[in-house]
């Protein structure tokens, strides 16, 4: 008891200890509270599924907050720091890769280029307007629990957890979630978990817009079932949110999507549309947008406006401009910007976000655009090879994670007509970074590079993603 005793009050003592340290160090001139911030950051990422997960007592709700939001504890203003602290990591490793390349810098110890603060996302909950909903066993074991997940495939510890204290995640998202888990749980059907072991009820996507308009998309594996089978099932699905207790999500479309994938296209199992309308609109900077069930629109919509403005800015387009817009989704950069340019080219590789981006720009009365569906690797290099028009060309790439194919960027560098580029990567750490160095390098004719190099003049990041560790970030090129 006394040995008991004695320990507490060293531990005691200890706690006192380090707190007043803590304070002497934070009070010392010139501490860096964005470094300060960060550490804080670290702590909670790594408390993330498969490294640990939260503190001891954490209920399963606060442990899928750290795994999906990392950043949900710190104040928005920390948040912005942290943000700001790894973009500069990004544009350090960045200037390093390029002096090895010997392409010179500013000066030595400085960035490639400038580095300007965060531009903060004029809402920070709840902005998500599409949302992926997962369906597995969940803390009570339950298999039909639809969620976002804690753990990892390789730990073999992945459970699925209601998103109901999720920051990011709208209540919109959350009512239509819940109703699909009502749903599932009353069906016979199984889950399908895993492919091989059977079962059928899979993700759901919410999409969602400023007009009130509500898309749900739900994946159902087929297995074996024939198409008597299949009907009743989409029969079931639809009267549950058309006059069942699902009918309060008030749903204006509701897809149903057959596939023995883990990801496909409508190209590769058709989206079927079992109730109301096939799209939902959006509006954006003045403009209107359709938008497909698999069709790409930034998740937070308010965060792109500010995003598309700045864009618009950094082009310096104007009346005599040619805007290639590669990646372009649904239109939604080229479109905003249509009104400043002579022309707007725009290639995107899902068919159904090219047929809304045609859509959009003849519902808007925009006349100067045109879009093409494919392969930015396979469609661009065609189109700029013969390249004859005098008009300057600015061009603007808008990837995926996976970043451009190495054929779209020796396009562009070969294209001396394009002398301002723009490139928004929402993970400029990743492949996006090889295509920095690509851009930039010496001529080399042994990779066909021949063109005249690009050098990086500002990067602007934005927190499109509060309460999370990403954000985009735009890099200006020119030459």
């Amino acid at each position: 008891m006394a040995l008991c005793c004695t320990l507490s009050l060293m531990c005691r003592r200890l706690r006192q200890l380090l707190s007043t340290q803590c304070a002497l160090l934070s009070s010392l001139p010139g501490r860096d509270c964005g470094l300060l911030a960060e550490k804080r950051a670290e702590k909670w990422k790594k408390r993330k599924a498969g490294e640990g997960c939260s503190l001891p007592g954490s209920s399963w709700e606060e442990r899928l907050a750290d795994a999906a939001t990392p950043l949900w504890r710190l104040p928005y203003q920390e948040q912005l720091q942290v943000k700001y602290e790894n973009q500069r990591k990004v544009l350090q490793t960045l200037t390093s890769r390029l002096q090895e390349l010997g392409v010179d810098v500013q000066k030595p110890g400085e960035l490639c280029c400038p580095l300007r603060p965060v531009v903060p996302s004029p809402i920070t909950n709840g902005y998500r307007n599409k949302s992926t909903f997962s369906v597995n066993q969940g803390p009570d074991g339950n298999p039909k629990t639809v969620g976002l997940y804690v753990g990892t495939g390789r730990a073999r510890n992945i459970v699925c957890v209601r998103a109901d204290h999720v920051k990011n995640v709208p209540p919109k998202h959350k009512q239509v979630a819940q109703c699909y888990e009502e749903f599932i749980r009353r069906s016979p059907l199984d889950s399908c978990i895993l492919f091989h072991e059977g079962g059928h009820w899979r993700e759901l996507v919410v999409r969602t817009t400023s007009h009130g308009h509500t898309m749900a998309i739900v994946t159902f594996h087929p297995q074996k079932l024939g198409q008597e089978a299949l009907a009743t099932q989409k029969a079931l699905l639809k009267e549950f949110f058309t006059s069942g207790p699902g009918a309060g999500c008030a749903l204006t479309s509701l897809y149903f999507q057959e596939s023995t994938m883990t990801r496909c296209s409508h190209e590769q199992s058709p989206f079927q549309l079992i109730y109301g309308e096939p799209h939902i609109f959006e509006d954006l900077l003045g403009l209107k947008f359709r938008i497909s069930p698999d069709a790409f629109f930034q998740v937070n919509t308010s965060g792109a406006e500010t995003l598309y403005q700045a864009v618009g800015e950094l082009s310096q387009a104007d009346r005599d401009t040619v805007l290639l817009d590669v990646c372009c989704g649904t239109g939604t950069i080229g479109l905003s910007l249509a009104r400043h340019v002579s022309k707007v080219i725009g290639i995107e590789i899902v068919e159904k976000a090219i047929e809304d981006a045609r859509w959009n720009a003849a519902f808007n009365g925009i006349s100067n655009c045109e879009f093409h569906s494919g392969k930015a690797e396979a469609v661009l290099p065609q189109l700029l090879c013969s390249w004859e028009d005098t008009r300057p060309l600015v061009a603007v790439v808008n990837p995926s994670r996976a970043g451009i194919h190495y054929r779209v960027v020796r396009a562009i560098r070969n294209c001396k007509a394009v002398r301002r580029l723009l490139y928004i990567s929402c993970k400029p750490e990743g492949e996006a970074t090889r295509n920095f160095l690509e851009l930039c390098c010496p001529p080399d004719p042994g990779k066909k590079l021949v063109g005249e190099p690009f050098a990086p003049v500002l990067a602007i990041p934005f927190d499109l993603f509060p309460h999370t560790v990403h954000c985009e970030l735009v890099l200006l090129f020119s030459r």
